[in-house]
């Protein structure tokens, strides 16, 4: 989470008319040719991105918000909105009990006058504090921490849906980094477990994120730190919601292809993900293929909720020289942006999209390459109903998730999944559920951590079955 310098920007919105034939769609190994309507060149990414159940976001700079250039992408392109540095504690909190919230409240007007959602970052972080902060004892630090958590959300409460709890808590060898937090409250997770249950008191409401960068590999120390942390966190209560990757990428640091591996790991220890700060250096095709292969990865894990690049314009961020964005200095969109409306509408969206798979071999469980698309089969009457949705189709096999809402306003504790399977499928991994048989019809009852789903709220659980993905299996849902 570098620190971004704050160039210009404004607001309005385009519609484009002209039909644009041909869009490659760059799936890695695979290429399938997509056209696009006239309403999905004008829809922009956001909208692109609603069409899959995700959000398309950006990370915005209150200086910026004068451009007309910066302030009409924002309101045409992105449907998340993430201060850059306006909520961080220097900014917020600058002397001791005292708080300033007029830079993120002027972001914060502008995101509702657009009607984007705001997440927050960050609520503890080692990097750009007050002085102030660094000259607090143990005793004095915790209580300093606990209060600005309550501060801060506290003046957000209702407002902001998200918020980075704590980020970067991690060094690269997956100890935990020297800061002024670990050296006074301790060379453990036990500081980062007191600012999540400060924040969850703060606000029940929101859903609350760990953050980190180069954790995007499976096999490095510091994302096997981070996913301890989670997976103990987990199991003992304490409440995270989300797993945040910042993922910035550049040749010597690229894209890992165990990037989708990490997320559905993570995601079946019951936590949403999130990229948070998307870049990646370079330019052209290659550029265009990373930024491909990320949103892919994305889409095929059904608990992957969004993307938010960490900023519009190559010249809005500090890392200019990198050109590590989706638009150039100028507003102009490169072809990495093409790649990526390319890989989020993989056919005609309207009516809602059909499966269109191109990949001609399976991939490893979970999936990484894949040109899928959506399908809902019909849900039923009662307390809870099940919805199923095809995230992701190839030669052979498929990938699913199953959605499970509580129709009523009363908490349900429990539920029981019926996923009936056709002819020739058979499940060979199924997630945050706990199944009866593989193939069949399968009775999922709930895992531990997402049996309690609050009135009219929901959760999911995801599959992978061998198989050809129509007829598509029906799903239904009962409670005790």
């Amino acid at each position: 989470m570098p620190r971004q310098a704050s160039p210009p920007d404004n607001t309005s919105r385009r519609l484009r008319t002209a039909l644009v034939l041909g869009a490659a769609s760059l799936l890695g190994a695979t290429l399938a040719v997509t056209i696009f309507t006239s309403a999905h060149a004008a829809a922009g990414l956001g909208a692109a991105a609603a069409t899959r159940g995700r959000f398309f976001g950006t990370a915005v700079g209150a200086s910026n918000l004068n451009d007309s250039t910066y302030s009409s992408l924002l309101a045409t392109e992105f449907t998340m909105v993430t201060p850059d540095n306006e909520l961080k504690w220097e900014a917020t909190e600058p002397n001791r009990g005292t708080f300033n919230f007029v830079r993120a409240d002027t972001i914060a007007a502008r995101a509702a006058s657009i009607g984007a959602p705001m997440r927050g970052r960050v609520l503890v972080w080692h990097s750009q504090l007050p002085a102030w902060v660094s000259n607090l004892n143990a005793t004095d630090l915790n209580t300093a921490v606990q209060n600005h958590i309550n501060g801060v959300m506290g003046h957000y409460k209702g407002k902001i849906n998200t918020w980075e709890v704590v980020s970067e808590a991690f060094a690269d060898n997956g100890s935990i980094r020297p800061s002024v937090f670990s050296y006074a409250l301790g060379n453990n997770t036990g500081w980062i477990e007191t600012a999540f249950r400060t924040a969850r008191a703060a606000d029940p409401a929101a859903k609350l994120c760990y953050t980190d960068y180069y954790a995007e590999s499976w096999d490095s120390a510091k994302t096997q730190a981070v996913y301890a942390m989670v997976r103990d966190f987990k199991a003992r209560g304490v409440p995270i919601d989300c797993m945040g990757f910042e993922a910035h990428f550049t040749a010597t640091s690229p894209v890992p292809s165990s990037f989708q591996l990490t997320m559905q790991s993570f995601a079946a220890l019951g936590v949403d993900i999130q990229l948070t700060e998307l870049d990646v250096e370079g330019s052209g095709a290659s550029q265009a293929t990373s930024y491909s292969t990320v949103v892919g990865a994305c889409l095929a894990v059904s608990r992957c909720t969004g993307i938010s690049v960490s900023q519009i314009r190559d010249s809005d961020l500090f890392r200019s020289t990198g050109t590590p964005l989706l638009f150039d200095r100028y507003g102009a969109k490169k072809p990495a942006y093409d790649a990526v409306l390319s890989r989020l509408y993989p056919g005609p969206v309207t009516p809602p999209p059909s499966t269109s798979a191109s990949v001609t071999t399976p991939p490893s469980s979970p999936p990484v390459t894949q040109s899928a698309s959506t399908s809902l089969a019909p849900t039923q009457p009662g307390v809870c109903t099940a919805t199923y949705r095809l995230v992701n189709a190839w030669q052979g096999g498929f990938q699913a998730d199953v959605v499970i809402r509580n129709n009523s306003a009363t908490t349900i504790n429990s539920w029981t999944a019926s996923v009936g399977l056709q002819n020739g499928q058979s499940t060979n991994n199924l997630w945050n559920g706990i199944p009866s048989s593989t193939s069949g019809i399968i009775t999922v009852r709930n895992a531990s951590h997402n049996g309690t789903i609050a009135g009219n709220g929901t959760t999911s659980f995801g599959f992978v079955a061998s198989g050809p993905s129509t007829p598509a299996p029906t799903v239904s849902c009962t409670t005790p």
